[in-house]
């Protein structure tokens, strides 16, 4: 009960005080709204202000503020969510529906760090498999140089630490917008290939391009 009145409360505020949407932004919240409800739309507008909001932040600020406004959302199942074991939502989807897994909250927060500068160099979208769940897992690396130790931005954990300090993680491979890697360990891995092997990863940036938003089978919005 507490988490869906902060829930509540942090989706209403930004239609009290916000910044002036853009047309773009204007679109998506029209769309979603229309789509998914008020609720929805007002999701959308918080996450357009966040982005504004820290806009000028620092990179590791930019980090904390992504992953705080994200890790807010529910987790759920894809089974229980979208009918099927394995779909990934856009960022439009995953704040329509107010809740996803792993991969949905990974993705909206690496296409959200991109939308505010940092290079897609730096950051890996990153599969895991969580050790105490005995599940694979995915989340967010982040590098500031290319030779340092990246830092995971994930929904078990909401604490930004270093990988090594993710001992309940083993990582398996990585992506980022234009190359997939094979993780041997804690490090940068081996680079594998092209990231448009993922067949999931070219349908999802496909369905961002063209808006197309699909409707959960349950409803988690309260």
């Amino acid at each position: 009960m507490q988490k869906r009145a902060t829930l509540f409360l942090l989706f209403l505020l930004p239609s009290i005080v916000t910044f002036a949407l853009t047309g773009t932004d204007a679109q998506w919240v029209n769309k979603v709204s229309a789509f998914y409800g008020e609720r929805a739309g007002k999701r959308v507008t918080a996450w357009r202000n966040v982005v504004e909001e820290s806009s000028n932040l620092s990179e590791q600020e930019k980090l904390a503020a992504v992953n705080s406004f994200f890790n807010q959302l529910y987790f759920v199942n894809d089974i229980d969510l979208w009918g099927k074991k394995d779909y990934w939502a856009t960022p439009l989807e995953f704040l329509g529906s107010a809740a996803g897994d792993c991969e949905d909250f990974s993705i909206a927060k690496y296409f959200t760090l991109r939308e505010l500068g940092i290079d897609d160099k730096k950051l890996r979208l990153v599969y895991v498999k969580a050790i105490k769940l005995n599940q694979f897992h995915m989340v967010v690396a982040y590098y500031p140089t290319a030779s340092s130790e990246p830092v995971l931005l994930d929904n078990i954990d909401p604490e930004i630490k270093l990988a090594s300090k993710r001992r309940d993680l083993l990582p398996v491979y990585s992506f980022n917008g234009s190359r997939l890697w094979l993780m041997k360990e804690r490090g940068k891995g081996e680079l594998a290939g092209k990231s448009s092997r993922l067949g999931l990863w070219n349908d999802l940036r496909a369905r961002m391009g063209t808006v197309k938003l699909k409707r959960p089978i349950k409803n988690y919005d309260g």
